[in-house]
Order: structure tokens, then C-alpha cells, then sequence
């Protein structure tokens, strides 16, 4: 289905980096809670993601990622997700995260 630009620019998608991971062990499968900071305007918001095939809690302190930041909540079992962070699937559909390959202004918005 194809969307016009106008639609696209409806979607906030914004650079935050993640400031504290935890394990989630009521997730059906393999996932952590991140806590994403997306600067002043923004605050830090929370996420799932099933990310644990690639990431450990110590690799995703620090890292920027890319997330939709203006989706509606999201009730992940007992998590309220606030944010999608954004990644693409590995040949054995595991998720590697989106992210910038230069730091970049935490809070920059896709354009």
C-alpha cells in the first residue's frame, strides 16, 4: 500500500539513547524493558523490545537507537510500552536495532 508524504510526516520518529535496560521474563519471548531518553523535549519514555538475541543490558547502555515516539501506549503483558523502538530482522528473523552510525543530537527527528 502506498502512503503519501503527508503521511509519513505524521510519523514522529526521533534518535534517544538508552540509559537503563532490565530483563523481561513475563515476555513470551526472549525481551528487555529499555528506558530511552529522547532529550528535553521528550523526557525518557519505555520500551519492549525482543532484542536479547543480540544485545546484552551492558552493550545497550549508552546506544542510540531509533523509535516512534508518537504512537499510542502499548500494554505489553504487565509493561506499558510508551515508544517503538525500530530494528529490522537478521536472516534467522532476530532483531538488530536501527540506529545512527555517527552519534548524532539525542532527540534529532527523521526528515
Amino acid at each position: 500500500m502506498m502512503i503519501s508524504y503527508p503521511d509519513f510526516e505524521k510519523v514522529d520518529i526521533r534518535v534517544g539513547v538508552i540509559v537503563a535496560v532490565e530483563n523481561f521474563p513475563e515476555a513470551r519471548k526472549p525481551a528487555c524493558k529499555l528506558k530511552i531518553d529522547f532529550g528535553d523535549n521528550i523526557g525518557i519514555k519505555k520500551s519492549s523490545a525482543r532484542i536479547a538475541k543480540h544485545y546484552t543490558p551492558q552493550t545497550l547502555i549508552g546506544k542510540q537507537v531509533m523509535a516512534v515516539v508518537n504512537f499510542s501506549p502499548r500494554q505489553v503483558g504487565p509493561f506499558m510500552s510508551e515508544v517503538l523502538i525500530l530494528g529490522v530482522p537478521d536472516d534467522k528473523n532476530e532483531v538488530v536495532l536501527f540506529s545512527p552510525d555517527i552519534k548524532v543530537p539525542v532527540g534529532g527527528k527523521i526528515f
